[in-house]
């Protein structure tokens, strides 16, 4: 194997325009009250939207955001803090089962964002909510998504892919990326509300051997969570937009510390099939099936320890190297 190859080797320095390099050479400028608890008490913190205004078919709340090293909005802070505002304006009996968000514009961390609720339709059994998160009057952020009254029905599903490794049987990402030094550690990993264990050497540091465009990563919040189902939902919707990206670096033989990459989330989907608590652990298992024309598409499903299959998620992407049109 070569330096670049080897889960073992030592990473490649730094290329001074890359994100990491930009992470360690940065200050993080004073931390607000939200931005002082620790990540998961933080996440907690943004789904608690305040409700500042309502009419028949509109509601307004807004919400806060955690801090980013790059001072934008985290993409799945955004859909998850609107997963929540939609569910506001809907009896309990519904339940999230699928989302379909577009990101817009980049968000600012320092500014409050106003989630707009439309309530598109109520119907015997489903329900239909749009939802807009505006900065500065622009919006950032449009979402539709649909919640349905449990019934009965057909059932089956896809089975989780066999010979995964338990995660007690693998490392905490906080100990692969510790040796790009405590900056980086502590906003990739030790900031984060969920731990990651990765199957495969993660694609922090360095190109990861085979070339293969798929990854899986067991997850789970670093503490409890509230026994309410739609934050266990809301909390898939954030941590999948952590990884989804990775199988096409790996395809590509990319790293994240590369500074030629040029990356945006263009739009993310999610479809809720069974409950299943997101601070136990999950299993996620992603495949890119196409890269084209400076985009990407990811799908992903998430598992249960037992096998069964409880989301899937997919995200098509803005990927491209410097220089590139």
């Amino acid at each position: 194997m070569t330096e670049s190859q080897s889960p073992d080797a030592a990473p490649r320095q730094l290329h001074s325009e890359s994100p990491a390099a930009r992470l360690l050479a940065e200050e993080a400028p004073e931390l607000t009250e939200l931005e002082q608890l620790p990540p998961l008490d933080a996440f907690l913190a943004t789904l608690d939207l305040d409700e500042t205004g309502a009419r028949t078919t509109q509601d307004i709340f807004t919400g806060k955001s955690q801090w980013m090293p790059h001072g934008r909005v985290f993409g799945g802070q955004v859909a998850a803090q609107s997963i929540v505002a939609a569910s506001r304006t809907l009896p309990d009996d519904r339940q999230l089962h699928s989302m379909r968000g577009n990101f817009l514009r980049p968000g600012d961390i320092r500014e409050p964002i106003t989630f707009s609720v439309e309530r598109s339709h109520d119907g015997n059994s489903f329900s239909t909510r749009l939802v807009q998160a505006y900065q500065h009057g622009k919006p950032i952020w449009s979402m539709i998504a649909s919640f349905q009254v449990e019934s009965d029905g057909l059932d089956h599903s896809a089975e989780m892919p066999a010979g995964i490794p338990q995660p007690d049987e693998l490392t905490n990402a906080a100990a692969q990326v510790a040796v790009a030094g405590e900056s980086l550690a502590n906003y990739w990993v030790h900031r984060r509300p969920f731990e990651l264990r990765y199957v495969d050497p993660p694609a922090f540091l360095r190109p990861t051997p085979g070339r293969r465009a798929e990854a899986a990563v067991w997850l789970r919040a670093t503490g409890p969570l509230p026994d309410d189902p739609l934050v266990h939902r809301a909390a898939l919707a954030y941590v999948s937009d952590y990884v989804i990206l990775d199988p096409v670096l790996r395809r590509h033989g990319l790293a994240w510390v590369d500074g030629r990459l040029r990356v945006a989330s263009l739009d993310h989907s999610a479809w809720w099939h069974r409950p299943a608590r997101a601070d136990d652990w999950l299993l996620l298992v992603l495949a890119s099936n196409n890269a084209h024309g400076g985009r990407s598409l990811t799908q992903g499903e998430f598992y249960t320890r037992d096998g069964e299959l409880v989301a899937t998620v997919a995200q098509e992407a803005m990927i491209r190297l410097k220089g590139e049109a």
